[in-house]
């Protein structure tokens, strides 16, 4: 017997493993009830437009973590120093030590790009801006703190890549540590 879906965000959650281990064109209304255990009714009771809506709810949600625990904090630091390596340290919890697809990512790669092309885009150009300006709060100039910021990105995303690939979390980690060594390296 399906379960009942008492609020939307508790299907959320699930949505997105599903969404992460299928991609977007993988996930399937029928695979979506067998991996979750959700009915129909109670999926598109929530979720009218079907699995389009479904992957923009857990876009909006991943977003909203990302905003409420990298960007905002970025943007908002007394101690910019401190927020980027606090930064490095949420997104490698967040990622589980590279153990995680990146979900905007994995949409970034595919078709779903072109429907949900707003929601990617906006999440890295707002990852990088929130960096850049905790760098330049830290003394970068501006040219420098958006390479740095941009290539800190760039370096999370590939390390998550390569740490799947391998199937070795400590990759990521010591890629993690990297990476945030070389985005303060201009204070050398």
């Amino acid at each position: 017997m399906p379960r009942v879906v008492a609020e939307k965000a508790d299907v959320i959650p699930l949505l997105a493993e599903v969404f992460r281990e299928h991609g977007y064109e993988g996930a399937t209304i029928s695979r979506i009830h067998d991996k979750t255990g959700f009915g129909r009714g109670s999926l598109y009771h929530f979720f009218p437009g079907g699995k389009e809506d479904m992957a923009a709810a857990v876009l909006a949600e991943v977003d909203g973590w990302f905003e409420q625990h990298i960007f905002e904090p970025l943007r908002q630091a007394d101690d910019a120093e401190l927020a980027i390596g606090q930064m490095f340290d949420a997104v490698t919890t967040y990622f589980r030590s590279g153990g995680r697809v990146c979900l905007v990512g994995a949409f970034a790669l595919t078709d779903a790009r072109n429907r949900f092309g707003a929601a990617v885009g906006g999440y890295f150009a707002r990852w990088i801006e929130a960096l850049a300006l905790a760098l330049r709060h830290a003394g970068a100039s501006d040219s420098m703190a958006v390479a740095l910021a941009e290539d800190a990105v760039l370096g999370i995303q590939g390390a998550i890549v390569i740490a799947r690939s391998l199937d070795d979390r400590a990759a990521f980690e010591r890629a993690m540590q990297r990476i945030q060594a070389r985005t303060l390296v201009w204070k050398e």
